[in-house]
C-alpha cells in the first residue's frame, strides 16, 4: 500500500500540491515508485508560470522519462534546487524533501483535483 498524505490534492497524472502555504508541488509515491531510480529533474525557473493540466518540467529515470503536469496554474515562486544535485531525493522522500516547486496561486485551485480518498482509489 502506498502513502497518500491527507494534507494534499492530487492529479490523475499521480503529481502532488499541498492546500496551505508554501503550495508545494511533487508526485506521489506510486509515481517513484513506477518510474524507478530518478536520475534527473527538469525544473521551470522562478518567476514562470505554469498552467493547471500542462507540462512544467520533466523527471528521468532508469526507466523512462516522464513529462510533470501542474496541478493548478500559479507562479513559480521557489524550486528546489537540491533536486538538480541529489536527484533521488524524489525517490527517498516524495512527500517531503523531494519536492518540486513552490506555487502561488488563488484559494479555489483546487476544487478540480482528486481528494486523497479519490487518489487512493485511482492507485489501488
Amino acid at each position: 500500500m502506498f502513502e497518500v498524505p491527507d494534507d494534499r490534492r492530487y492529479l490523475e497524472s499521480h503529481e502532488w500540491i499541498t492546500t496551505d502555504e508554501p503550495t508545494r508541488v511533487g508526485i506521489t509515491e506510486f509515481a517513484q515508485d513506477e518510474l524507478g531510480d530518478v536520475v534527473f529533474v527538469e525544473l521551470p525557473e522562478v518567476g514562470e508560470s505554469v498552467t493547471a493540466g500542462e507540462s512544467f518540467g520533466v523527471v528521468e529515470s532508469i526507466k523512462a522519462v516522464s513529462d510533470l503536469y501542474a496541478p493548478v496554474s500559479g507562479e513559480v515562486v521557489a524550486v528546489n534546487e537540491e533536486l538538480f544535485d541529489r536527484p533521488e531525493l524524489v525517490n527517498e522522500d516524495p512527500f517531503g524533501d523531494g519536492w518540486m516547486l513552490e506555487l502561488d496561486v488563488s484559494e479555489d485551485a483546487f476544487d478540480d483535483l482528486l481528494s486523497p480518498e479519490e487518489y487512493r482509489e485511482q492507485i489501488e
